[in-house]
């Protein structure tokens, strides 16, 4: 894939989620989490954006391993609505999936970058 593409692929995947935090319900516990996951899920793109600029293969490294822990953290809190049955786990099961392959994306990626030195 390339790095237009997972440009492409996050943005996509942060809009998803503003669009499931407008959806949710408005108790304190749905806004809780779903501001967690507002956080997290725009910072994947924010981030994969900012590493795309990166001055060194060491900063490139550092930001990609930001950009998989975000995109794992946003895992999380879907798993959280679902669990605490605020979002039916059918609704989340898209943007569940595609949090778990650009996490396994940007993990091997770090990896591989770290591997090269």
């Amino acid at each position: 894939m390339t790095p237009d593409e997972l440009r492409a692929r996050t943005k996509s995947f942060a809009l998803r989620v503003v669009k499931l935090y407008r959806s949710l319900p408005r108790s304190a516990d749905a806004q809780v989490m779903g501001k967690q996951l507002l956080r997290c899920g725009t910072s994947v793109a924010a981030n994969y954006r900012a590493s795309c600029r990166a001055r060194s293969r060491a900063e490139f490294a550092a930001r990609i391993g930001i950009v998989a822990e975000e995109a794992d953290e946003s895992g999380f809190w879907l798993e959280m609505l679902a669990e605490a049955e605020i979002v039916r786990l059918a609704l989340l099961k898209e943007l569940l999936q595609e949090s778990k392959e650009l996490t396994a994306i940007f993990t091997a990626t770090q990896r591989s970058v770290r591997k090269r030195g």
